[in-house]
């Protein structure tokens, strides 16, 4: 089996340009997940073993169930200190834009990263990127930005050097990518890379359990409230969709990763297909985050794009709607009848 990915003349390239950089700013996408961080953290301490001078900036709050990864006290985010990223940004010399396929994944802080005039480089596992950058390294078959990751620091002769910290972050953004590697992770590669990952004395159960068994009491209430009281399912049409408002998250004292990861729950339905979750943001009035699931070969990114303003992976997309919560769930009602054919 293959680990290595990039071909030569990129493998020359990034080397080139990692050697001409002295101060690098890595940044990934708005409301970051387990991948997002695990790829930005493990591309941090690679650069750091080379004596790279690297700063990690992302948009707004790393989730509870994540934040406890090695390196996450050094990250800047730009909602609580804008100043700080924008300096990063006009102090570097190179950035690496990892996880997201275009500057809007940024949101707020898109206007830092398109403003910046030097090299940029692109890592990521997204379909049909759309930022114009001097190096992309774009693979969407892969499991995840983490798994890139991790073969780039292979075939560059990294990974005898890299350490547990290093090894930890990249597991659990490949676990996290595939929902406990339970979707898009068949490739066997996949688990050549975990078996040497566990060279490096991770203990892969006690991440998974930091990531998923990690839900306050509060939590655990708010998500059995969703699934009896909210869930609609369409039974004939083997989907589902459930809506959250901004007073239910008050009620059950709601915070950023409370809700993570229950989009996958009704798929625990015999038969069932397709999952939506649509949530009040509770920082912007009448917009609304949506998350879609799927099962086999239904087209979550597809739907993602025509109804949601959004997009993501076959499996596993993601969108927005600028709309009341009502419009959305008309919204909703409405993708699931289009692509009925599908679900039948």
């Amino acid at each position: 089996m293959e680990i290595n990915i990039l071909k030569e003349q990129e493998a020359a390239t990034l080397r080139e340009m990692i050697a001409a950089s002295h101060r690098i700013v890595i940044c990934c996408h708005k409301s970051p997940d387990g991948d997002a961080i695990g790829s930005s953290l493990g591309w941090f301490y690679y650069l750091q073993s080379l004596g790279k001078n690297s700063t990690i900036c992302v948009p707004d709050m790393i989730p509870d169930a994540i934040s406890w990864l090695p390196g996450t006290e050094e990250i800047i985010r730009y909602d609580k200190q804008p100043e700080a990223v924008k300096a990063a940004f006009t102090n570097a010399d190179l950035v690496f834009c990892l996880d997201f396929n275009g500057a809007s994944r940024l949101d707020e802080m898109e206007p830092v990263l398109t403003s910046y005039q030097g090299k940029k480089v692109m890592i990521d596992h997204h379909l049909d990127p759309f930022m114009s950058v001097d190096l992309l390294i774009s693979h969407p078959h892969m499991s995840s930005t983490s798994e890139l990751i991790f073969r780039i620091v292979w075939q560059l002769d990294g990974f005898t050097q890299m350490d547990s910290r290093w090894a930890t972050c990249i597991y659990c953004g490949m676990m996290t990518d595939t929902g406990g590697f339970v979707y898009n992770s068949n490739e066997p590669v996949i688990y050549l890379i975990i078996s040497e990952l566990l060279t490096k004395n991770i203990d892969k159960d006690k991440i998974y359990r930091k990531v998923f068994n990690n839900y306050s009491t509060n939590s655990i209430r708010f998500r059995g409230h969703i699934m009896d009281k909210k869930l609609r399912v369409f039974e004939n049409l083997h989907a589902s969709y459930y809506c959250v408002t901004r007073k239910e998250m008050e009620q059950y004292h709601f915070i950023k990763g409370d809700l993570e990861g229950l989009v996958n729950e009704p798929l625990r339905i015999r038969g069932l297909k397709f999952s939506i979750s649509l949530r009040e943001d509770t920082e912007v009035k009448n917009r609304v985050l949506v998350s879609l699931r799927s099962v086999d070969d239904f087209p979550c990114n597809e739907v993602a794009a025509k109804f949601f303003n959004g997009g993501g992976h076959l499996n596993a997309s993601g969108g927005k709607l600028m709309t009341t919560i009502e419009e959305a769930e008309q919204i909703a009602c409405k993708a699931i009848e289009a692509y009925a054919h599908l679900l039948q």
